[in-house]
C-alpha cells in the first residue's frame, strides 16, 4: 500500500513539472513580443527631400523630372496646379525666377544657371527672392487694336509670335546686344541688335559658316512696337492691307520686336531679302545647319497657310537647339511643333 502511494506522488510530481516546463516558453514569448514591438518613430514615412533636377527642361517636356522641378517651384513659394507637364505655368514660374538675377538670362527653360539658383533658393542661402515680383500674373487676356490675344511672357524663347499672338506694345528686351557678325551697313542701327541669348548663337552660326567659306551677312534683327507699325503702315500704303499683310506683319506680331529674329543674306542676291537666297550656298546651308546652333527657318517653303506668311529662306529665328533640331528635322513650322 505504501508502495502505490509512493508510486502515484512521483507520477504527480512528473506531471506537475512538465506542465510547468510547457508554460514557461509561452511567457517568454509573449516577453520577447513586447520587446520588439515597433515603436511610432518607426511607422512614421520618411519625406522625400525636395531638390532642384539637374536636368535641363523647357516647355513640352513630361515626366518625373518636371515633377521634380514643379515641386521645388512649390516650395519656394509659386502656386502651380500642372503636374509633370512643362506648360505655361512652369515657362511663366522660371521666367520670372530668371529675370530676378542678374546672371541668369530670361528664358522659360531650366538650365544649368537656373539650377544653381534654384538649388540656393531650396537650401535658404539665397534670400533676395520674392515670386511673381518680376513678371506678375495677369488675371485676364489683353488684346491689341486689331484683337489679337496679347503674350503674358514675351521672354519666353518658345513664344510663338504671329498674327495669333502678339507681343505687348511695351515690350522692350533689356538684354539687347549687337552680335559681332558681318552686317552690309556700318551705322549703329537698332536693327543690328539680338537679345544676347540669341545674339551669342548667332555669333558662333557665322564663324560656322566662314569656316565653311561662306559668305553670310546679317541683314536686319531687332524691331520695336512703333518702327513696325511705321514698315506695316508704309506696305498697307503701297500696296493694300491684304496684300501687305502676306509679307508684313502687323505692330506687336513681329518676330524682330522679341530680339529672337534676325534676317541674313549674301553676296550673291546684292544683300538683298528675296527668295532667291534660297539656292545660293548660303542659303542652302543655313537650312541645313542652322538647326545646330539652335535657329528654325521660320516661315518655310510649302507652311504658308500655316505661318499665313510667304516662304522667307532668310528669316532665322531662335528657339535653343533642343527645339530647332526637332522642328528641322521634321520639316515642320513652330505652330505645328505645339500641335504635336
Amino acid at each position: 500500500m505504501l508502495k502505490r502511494l509512493s508510486i502515484t506522488l512521483a507520477i504527480l510530481a512528473v506531471i506537475s513539472g512538465c506542465s510547468s516546463n510547457s508554460e514557461e516558453p509561452e511567457e517568454q514569448q509573449d516577453e520577447t513580443s513586447s520587446n520588439h514591438q515597433e515603436s511610432p518613430a518607426d511607422n512614421q514615412e520618411v519625406k522625400e527631400e525636395i531638390t532642384a533636377p539637374k536636368e535641363m527642361l523647357q516647355k513640352k517636356d513630361q515626366g518625373e523630372k518636371v515633377t521634380s522641378l514643379q515641386n521645388a517651384l512649390r516650395k519656394i513659394g509659386y502656386n502651380l496646379s500642372e503636374e509633370g507637364v512643362y506648360e505655361e505655368a512652369t515657362t511663366w514660374a522660371i521666367t520670372d525666377l530668371q529675370l530676378q538675377f542678374e546672371e541668369l538670362q530670361a528664358s522659360g527653360v531650366y538650365n544649368k544657371a537656373t539650377q544653381k539658383v534654384l538649388s540656393a533658393l531650396l537650401d535658404g542661402s539665397e534670400a533676395n527672392f520674392q515670386p511673381g515680383k518680376a513678371l506678375p500674373e495677369k488675371a485676364e487676356t489683353t488684346t491689341t487694336t486689331n484683337g489679337t490675344p496679347v503674350l503674358s511672357n514675351p521672354y519666353d524663347q518658345l513664344a510663338i509670335v504671329n498674327k495669333e499672338f502678339a507681343l505687348p506694345a511695351d515690350y522692350l528686351p533689356e538684354d539687347l546686344v549687337t552680335p559681332n557678325v558681318r552686317f552690309p551697313f556700318t551705322e549703329e542701327l537698332p536693327k543690328k541688335q539680338m537679345r544676347q541669348i540669341a545674339a551669342e548663337k548667332l555669333e558662333d552660326l557665322f564663324a560656322a559658316a566662314d569656316e565653311a567659306g561662306l559668305d553670310l551677312y546679317a541683314q536686319s534683327g531687332f524691331r520695336s512696337y512703333d518702327r513696325q507699325d511705321a514698315i506695316f503702315t508704309s506696305n498697307v500704303a503701297e500696296h493694300g492691307e491684304e496684300a501687305a499683310n502676306n509679307f508684313s506683319a502687323r505692330p506687336g506680331e513681329s518676330e524682330h520686336q522679341s530680339g529672337l529674329a534676325m534676317d541674313v543674306t549674301s553676296p550673291d542676291v546684292n544683300f538683298q531679302l528675296i527668295i532667291e537666297f534660297g539656292e545660293t550656298d548660303e542659303g542652302k546651308w543655313l537650312k541645313e545647319n542652322a538647326a545646330e546652333f539652335g535657329f528654325i527657318i521660320r516661315f518655310p517653303e510649302g507652311k504658308e497657310e500655316i505661318t499665313q506668311y510667304q516662304f522667307e529662306p532668310w528669316h532665322i529665328r531662335y528657339v535653343g537647339e533642343k527645339a530647332a533640331k526637332e522642328i528641322m528635322a521634321q520639316g515642320i513650322t513652330l505652330e505645328e511643333y505645339y500641335e504635336e
